[in-house]
């Protein structure tokens, strides 16, 4: 209710706001416009996943020089570490690239972003990276129009970074007022006192620009013009490192929790890299000295000495945290932890008082079993195939099936483990551990209870071959290639036709017969675990598939047949032997 009453008066009060100050109301739209834009940018890349875009990502940040070069060498070019800080969140939210490598980006974006400085030191230049904002929306909508996944993705990017850039546009637009009345030679302080104040003033302006590359062009041309000192200049540079964490901050906001913990290594990053700098920001300022008579600067040059002294401090934090960024990402993950596990499925009939008598005890482990396999085992098994789950349960030929079924359904294997099955396969083997410990069984019982233990193993063992296959079918479906399509298509079609066995072998009266099918099944899938494909061969020799994709299928055919056999497996325990014994046995 508090909340409720908060929130309601905060809209009253912005509502005022926005009606009688039209600057702020220039301001917080670009700061919609931007969160949009991140937003967009998100949604964008995730149609990517699983296409090409994440080989040239994992090229990218599978080795840290490399993403560390890859973050410098985009910000120079794009003169936005905000940005570059933005996109690695968006990355990492769509699962293109891991947490180190993101905080390799996030390492190279700082040193990226000093080519700002030197760019309007060396030429007097001021790059206005909101300019491309209308020409990439345009692009954006036309490609957003296309019906093609792929290219509404590409749709989604650009526009995501046209809204970006038009968000920074608008702030900027809205700030520009503030500008005339920004007189920091009436602030000069001298000392290290100066170098705080100086370092907040930093933080506080670039919070405000949302463009740490906008605050140094105008700290630069304030000390080109003799507005400040240099020594004060030299504390707001890294004022303006600290606060471009807050657009990393923001953009986290609608990101998944690896965004956030990416955007917590970007700030604990520019927050010690700027304290290191302004504890020996002296020492710092004369060596600084140093190389500029090296370089022939001339000593009256503050703008390009300015430049060499951010470009110095930020090398040096990439330095000085690079042998910790295994540990930066163990603390991360300790600290920012993953919300969504309340979310985490529990066992329904596993209950202490069960276990007074073996039967009672087993028919709730039994219970327990079944219902893990035909809810969560079953639903992301058919799911990692793209196939839904009520198409596998109706009338329609498995070929109409397939064929329709060409929808990538992002499915995220090992998440739906952790919050549907790996609570739930705990508890069922703690169950089944005490009732074999504590009980009297007999031995038809205690048999019972070890086969049900063993089908829960196999379930987890199952999603581990699904989520292998899960991969490549989604590649196959983006990817281009009819023939390795069809081959993979093969392989949807012979696992969604054993779940429809095994659904009508749960349902139907007459279990025999879908016994018998299932039987017939599980022979076919052994016998093509021994023999590899003909129809692969004959793709690799008609040079139809590449190497990699041939290796990719007879690893899936294998991984298909063993996960075939499993689940039959599983149906026959749970839904067959385990329910005789328990038949015959008395109370």
């Amino acid at each position: 209710m508090l909340k409720r009453i908060f929130f309601l008066s905060f809209l009253v009060i912005l509502s005022f706001i926005l009606f009688f100050n039209p600057n702020v109301q220039t301001i917080l739209a670009g700061v919609s416009i931007l969160l949009f834009g991140m937003i967009m940018l998100e949604e964008g890349f995730k149609t990517f996943t699983k296409g090409p875009l994440q080989n040239v990502l994992k090229n990218a940040t599978d080795k840290l020089y490399k993403s560390i070069t890859t973050g410098a060498v985009v910000t120079a070019i794009i003169q936005s570490s905000s940005l570059v800080s933005v996109i690695a969140i968006s990355f990492i939210s769509a699962g293109l690239i891991n947490l180190s490598g993101g905080i390799g980006l996030i390492f190279g974006a700082n040193i990226g972003t000093t080519a700002t400085a030197w760019l309007v030191a060396a030429f007097g230049l001021k790059f206005k990276i909101s300019s491309l904002a209308l020409p990439v929306l345009i692009f954006g909508l036309i490609f957003s129009f296309q019906k093609k996944n792929t290219y509404k993705g590409i749709g989604n990017v650009l526009a995501g970074l046209g809204f970006f850039f038009l968000g920074i546009h608008y702030m900027k637009e809205g700030f520009d007022v503030f500008k005339d009345y920004i007189d920091l030679k009436e602030f000069a302080v001298s000392g290290f006192l100066g170098a705080l104040i100086y370092a907040g003033l930093g933080i506080i302006v670039t919070t405000i620009l949302q463009s740490s590359s906008a605050t140094l062009a105008l700290i630069l041309t304030a000390v080109a013009a003799q507005q400040i000192q240099y020594e004060n200049a030299l504390a707001l540079a890294i004022g303006a490192n600290i606060g471009t964490t807050i657009t990393a901050i923001l953009g986290s906001l609608t990101s998944n929790v690896s965004g956030k913990r990416l955007a917590g290594a970007h700030f604990i990053f520019n927050v010690l890299t700027g304290i290191v700098a302004l504890v020996f920001i002296f020492p710092l300022a004369k060596f600084v000295r140093l190389l500029a008579e090296l370089m022939g600067i001339a000593n009256d040059d503050y703008t390009l000495k300015l430049a060499i002294f951010h470009t110095l401090f930020n090398v040096i934090g990439v330095a000085m945290l690079v042998p910790f960024i295994g540990r930066l990402e163990r603390f991360l993950i300790k600290v920012i932890k993953d919300k969504s596990s309340g979310g985490v499925v529990r066992p329904k009939y596993l209950f202490e008082a069960a276990m007074q008598f073996p039967t009672s005890a087993l028919e709730s482990l039994l219970k327990e079993s079944k219902d893990l396999f035909k809810n969560a085992i079953f639903e992301i098994v058919s799911h990692a195939l793209n196939i839904h789950r009520d198409d596998i349960k109706s009338d329609q030929k498995i070929k109409k099936i397939i064929k329709k079924s060409t929808e990538d359904m992002n499915i995220d294997v090992e998440g739906l483990y952790y919050k549907k099955v790996k609570t739930i396969y705990s508890e069922i083997i703690k169950y089944a551990t005490a009732i074999q410990s504590k009980l009297n069984l007999s031995e038809k019982q205690n048999q019972a209870v070890s086969e049900i233990k063993i089908a829960n193993r196999k379930m987890v063992e199952i999603l581990s071959d699904v989520r292998e296959i899960n991969k490549n079918v989604s590649r196959s479906l983006s990817g281009g290639n009819p023939y390795l399509l069809e081959e993979y298509n093969h392989f949807r079609a012979k696992v969604t036709k054993v779940l429809r066995v095994i659904y009508l072998f749960r349902i139907e009266d007459n279990a025999q017969e879908y016994r018998n099918k299932l039987q017939d099944l599980k022979l076919e899938a052994k016998n093509n675990m021994r023999h590899s494909s003909e129809s692969i061969d004959k793709l690799i020799r008609k040079d139809l598939i590449t190497a990699e994709m041939a290796s990719s299928l007879f690893n899936d055919n294998t991984n298909v047949n063993d996960m075939i056999i499993k689940l039959i497996t599983v149906a026959e325990l749970l839904y067959g032997k385990i329910d005789t014994i328990l038949e015959n046995q008395d109370n």
